[in-house]
């Protein structure tokens, strides 16, 4: 797969990275579906073996449980990987989730001593600030942070859904490589706030989780009743009432181009995110997901192409919130 730079401080990865999160549990529930756990190993080596060695993580999933997995998959192949993980939302002592953002100098020292230990490594090569901690200076976090990459235990810093504005104060501290925020099809509020632009200007990478929706626009989830009982996303506005037909009736437009071109409507909106020169994370936890969103790289998509996918959702479409009230209120605005 081809590299790109990520950022302008060095920082090179393949064209699409592997998002983890599914892997493992997320607080004690499933996230999606339960995941296999060999299949979910057998598919980060597969990723290193089609040249996908980006694998992203955060101390939250589990908590910790994904990291370990990580840890145990990259085993002996530690310097062929290039991982991504996060930190803010706290866990105490026991090892819970307390739910509360903590992004004070002495939480970032302790959050990253936890997961060098968890993945099995004395190095990061992308450490994320997961929130923005309201009652924490941002100067004052990345300036911890940066202490670490000092220190040599972590390579490069990025965030996660903040506003332009945080991200060129913490850049004023210390080069940041990458922004991790919620970006697809269905999801354009980075492009509409004008962060995207931003980051440009600054020379920061973007990395778009969840290219597909959470899933909605790989067509695989046709009603409410596809998504098991427990599935955190049935408490998304996405996925509820009138707008999941909305939603259902644009997944099915998209479907009429992805025929077209002989593709499927996942790796058709994968693509519509690489031509636009991001380097999106697609979560899988099997090999044969994995390796048709990876197939999205040969996809060429012309200008036309394009502009009939964004006619379809067009900048400012309403596909409903991407989490409920108390999620929206920890995202940086």
């Amino acid at each position: 797969m081809k590299k790109v730079k990520l950022g302008s401080q060095g920082l090179v990865v393949p064209q699409v990275g592997l998002g983890c999160m599914g892997m493992t549990k997320f607080a004690g529930h499933d996230v999606y579906k339960t995941a296999d756990q060999e299949e979910a190993i057998n598919t980060i080596h597969r990723a290193l073996e089609l040249g996908g060695n980006f694998l992203d993580t955060a101390d939250q999933y589990g908590p910790g449980d994904n990291e370990r997995l990580l840890g145990k998959a990259i085993q002996g192949k530690r310097d062929q990987y290039t991982i991504a993980t996060k930190f803010g939302y706290e866990i105490n002592d026991k090892g819970e989730l307390t739910w509360k953002v903590n992004a004070t100098p002495e939480y970032v020292r302790t959050a990253v001593e936890r997961s060098l230990k968890n993945l099995n490594t004395d190095y990061i090569d992308l450490y994320y600030l997961h929130r923005l901690d309201p009652n924490v200076p941002i100067e004052d976090t990345i300036g911890a942070m940066a202490d670490l990459v000092k220190e040599g235990k972590v390579k490069y810093l990025g965030l996660s859904e903040v506003t332009a504005e945080t991200i060129k104060r913490a850049h004023n501290i210390h080069p940041i490589s990458a922004l991790q925020t919620e970006y697809s099809l269905f999801e354009r509020t980075v492009e509409e706030a004008g962060i995207l632009k931003a980051l440009d200007e600054m020379g920061i990478g973007f990395v778009p989780y969840s290219p597909l929706g959470r899933g909605f626009i790989t067509g695989d989830i046709k009603s409410p009743s596809d998504l098991k009982e427990g599935d955190w996303r049935l408490n998304i506005p996405r996925f509820q009432g009138e707008q999941f037909q909305k939603n259902l009736d644009l997944v099915q437009e998209i479907e009429l181009i992805a025929n077209e071109k002989q593709v499927t409507t996942a790796q058709l909106a994968l693509a519509w995110v690489l031509v636009k020169g991001y380097v999106p994370i697609p979560g899988t936890s099997k090999r044969t997901h994995l390796e048709k969103n990876f197939e999205a790289t040969n996809i060429i998509l012309s200008n036309e192409d394009v502009q009939r996918l964004e006619r379809i959702v067009p900048l400012g479409a309403d596909t409903g919130a991407r989490y409920d009230a108390h999620g929206m209120e920890s995202i940086d605005q």
